[in-house]
């Protein structure tokens, strides 16, 4: 076989074998001696012939654009795990989003099996069972003085009204250093 089959040419030019048989019976295609065809004159010759208004021209995909936070979330993710990030404009792999988003499923399974275990406490929960501690523990400092003042008076030997004034003053200043502090839950 000098040439290629129709099944051949038919792969090479992107049409169905029956449209190569069409052609080959209305003479679109150049054959050698033994039926087979010559793909590169054939080629020139159903150029020359067909129609390019009757031609159909395949579909352009449609490719939305990907919003920049997107990527940057796929970079993130990539780099979290200390896989390679691409560079900035050098533009995202599918593969590297599809690892990406694996990574995150992963992550995703893992934080809902932890709240499953009771490991993990809802970010409201968990401020608002700081903010109570919080204010049992600045109820139980301010209330302090009161309660010791006394005992200390005594052991010092000083006016216990004038110890207990001292130390509810100091007392709240520190209360007042510590309300300073801001806990950042992020």
């Amino acid at each position: 076989m000098q040439g290629m089959s129709e099944r051949q040419y038919a792969a090479l030019v992107g049409l169905s074998r029956g449209a190569i048989q069409k052609a080959k019976t209305a003479e679109r295609l150049v054959l050698f001696a033994d039926g087979s065809i010559d793909a590169g004159a054939s080629d020139a010759r159903r150029a020359e012939i067909t129609d390019p208004s009757k031609t159909r021209k395949p579909p352009e995909p449609k490719l939305k654009p990907v919003p920049e936070a997107a990527v940057a979330a796929v970079g993130d993710t990539l780099r979290e795990q200390g896989l390679a990030v691409p560079g900035v404009g050098g533009g995202t792999t599918y593969l590297q989003a599809k690892t990406a988003n694996e990574v995150l499923k992963a992550q995703e399974r893992r934080i809902r099996l932890q709240k499953l275990k009771g490991e993990l406490i809802e970010r409201a929960r968990a401020l608002s069972l700081v903010f109570r501690l919080a204010r049992e523990v600045r109820d139980a400092w301010v209330n302090w003085p009161a309660r010791s003042s006394a005992l200390m008076a005594a052991e010092l030997g000083v006016e216990p009204a004038a110890m207990q004034k001292a130390l509810e003053k100091h007392v709240r200043a520190h209360l007042d250093e510590l309300a300073e502090v801001r806990p950042d839950f992020r």
